[in-house]
């Protein structure tokens, strides 16, 4: 008889670790698209405000990561608000436009600006019986430096610019009302949300202007309350102390 070969190797079975579940993802309000920990609604309107201003809002590709972005509000609270995705002002964005219109960007040495003070005193574009079409660039400061470079074609001619009353490069930037739970760091004085720029715009050149402001600023500040709620605030790093440090000692040495 044949003898059977036997296995003298036998495959040991081994149990791999357990898979850890996926991450669960925020639940996110159906009705005002935040996670609902910061939902908004109770400071949304039901019906979007009617402006006479037509708002055109060129977001950076890159903001729509971001949790803090206020653009969606903007277009949640006002009926004319339209957003465009886009690195650049494009003619085809403004087809069925035309002048007046302005867009809100700080000066620089080769485009100048009328700041908004100057806009209201002088009645600039007649805004007050024309209505007119905004243009408002949404990215960091240095991808909106890029757009609004590269968009000048389109713009030059077409809207005039205009800024903030306050801007200042030369003063350090502060973060959303001042707080000490830092939500962001603006780059210079006069810096702010895009969603308190165009409500500031507005406050001067709609007809109801303050009630506009005042809802806008209104939900700004919540959403500031709600989101500093799940921050730590912010304690001055040891290097930065050092570094203060050594630069009073220097300038008491010099008086």
């Amino acid at each position: 008889m044949e003898e059977q070969e036997h296995d003298t190797n036998p495959t040991i079975a081994t149990s791999s670790p357990p898979l850890s579940p996926p991450p669960q993802r925020r639940q996110l309000c159906t009705q005002c698209d935040r996670p609902l920990p910061v939902c908004l609604c109770h400071v949304l309107l039901t019906t979007p405000l009617q402006t006479k201003t037509k708002i055109l809002i060129i977001r950076h590709p890159h903001e729509s990561r971001h949790k803090l972005n206020t653009t969606p509000l903007l277009s949640k609270t006002l009926l004319n608000a339209t957003t465009i995705s886009s690195r650049r002002l494009l003619p085809h964005h403004l087809a069925n436009q035309s002048p007046p219109a302005i867009y809100l960007f700080p000066p620089s040495p080769s485009t100048p600006a009328v700041t908004l003070s100057q806009l209201k005193s002088t009645n600039l574009l007649n805004y007050q019986t024309t209505p007119l079409l905004l243009i408002v660039f949404d990215a960091t400061w240095k991808h909106a430096k890029e757009m609004v470079g590269a968009s000048e074609g389109v713009l030059k001619g077409f809207a005039l610019r205009v800024c903030l009353d306050g801007v200042d490069e030369s003063v350090v930037g502060g973060s959303i009302y001042d707080s000490e739970l830092i939500l962001r760091k603006e780059p210079f004085g006069g810096c702010v949300t895009t969603l308190e720029a165009v409500a500031r715009c507005l406050g001067v050149i709609e007809p109801n202007g303050n009630e506009v402001q005042g809802v806008l600023i209104g939900i700004l500040r919540e959403m500031v309350r709600l989101q500093a709620g799940f921050l730590k605030p912010v304690k001055p790093r040891t290097k930065m102390l050092k570094k203060n440090k050594h630069k009073e000692e220097g300038n008491s040495k010099i008086d």
